[in-house]
């Protein structure tokens, strides 16, 4: 079974998440999947890609399964291919739009911050625990897009945030559901296809400057710092307790 979908429809691309027995977490494979298809996408006549996951919920974030059996190299490698594939998204040339539900958390967040146009239903929560062990991840990127404070506010919270608070943040652009989720994608696309490619493009490239290295070195300093598998185990260990012991 593949782990990302590739679907056209006319000038429209949906990369569906499709791991839904994991909450389509982030693993190695999943991300490879992402990168190749967001890559053919880019290649093909499309005006729009569409972001969207099968299941219960959009993803769990980056897959911490395995962590206990991977080494610091090991996950500052995933960490550093997540983050290229982020850097892609937002700096896509083509219109980019997320529709989110149910758990929407770490990396898969940071995917939704990344679109142009981002669309939750009321049940969808967001979350980025990165912070919590220490990693740096996507923050230049959040904080343009809502804003100093409310980036802050959004990194630091120990619970996840909820789409009415994602849109009072500007996190996500609105609040459809699902059976909402056409007429939306149609309204998007009638705006976007109004633009030539090359147009909307340079508009793109103009609006996002180009912050990928220093991004980037953020991101491996912090997961370089001290052993990151130790970090994540320790705040794993304590959403465990704390689960057992509310």
């Amino acid at each position: 079974m593949t782990l990302v979908q590739y679907v056209e429809d006319g000038l429209i691309v949906r990369i569906i998440l499709n791991r839904p027995q994991k909450l389509n977490a982030f693993n190695e494979d999943i991300i490879l999947e992402l990168t190749q298809a967001l890559s053919r996408a880019e290649k093909s006549m499309a005006r729009m890609v569409v972001f969207q996951g099968n299941g219960k919920g959009f993803s769990g974030g980056f897959d911490l399964s395995d962590i206990k059996t991977s080494s610091d190299g090991e996950l500052v490698m995933r960490f550093i291919q997540v983050e290229k594939f982020l850097q892609a998204v937002y700096h896509c040339p083509i219109a980019t739009v997320a529709f989110v539900h149910g758990a929407c958390f770490g990396a898969a967040a940071d995917l939704v911050a990344a679109c142009h146009w981002r669309i939750a239903t009321n049940d969808a929560r967001f979350m980025m625990p990165g912070p919590k062990f220490g990693l740096v991840l996507g923050t230049r990127r959040l904080s343009v897009l809502v804003g100093e404070d409310n980036a802050r506010q959004l990194l630091l919270r120990d619970k996840p945030f909820d789409a009415s608070d994602a849109l009072r943040t500007n996190f996500i652009s609105g609040i459809k559901e699902y059976d909402e989720w056409a007429d939306v994608e149609e309204k998007v696309f009638s705006q976007v296809k109004q633009t030539d490619v090359k147009t909307y493009a340079e508009l793109a490239s103009q609006m996002r400057p180009n912050h990928r290295n220093s991004d980037m070195a953020a991101l491996v300093r912090s997961a370089s710092n001290n052993s990151v598998q130790s970090r994540i185990q320790t705040y794993l260990d304590h959403i465990h307790e704390r689960k057992n012991n509310p």
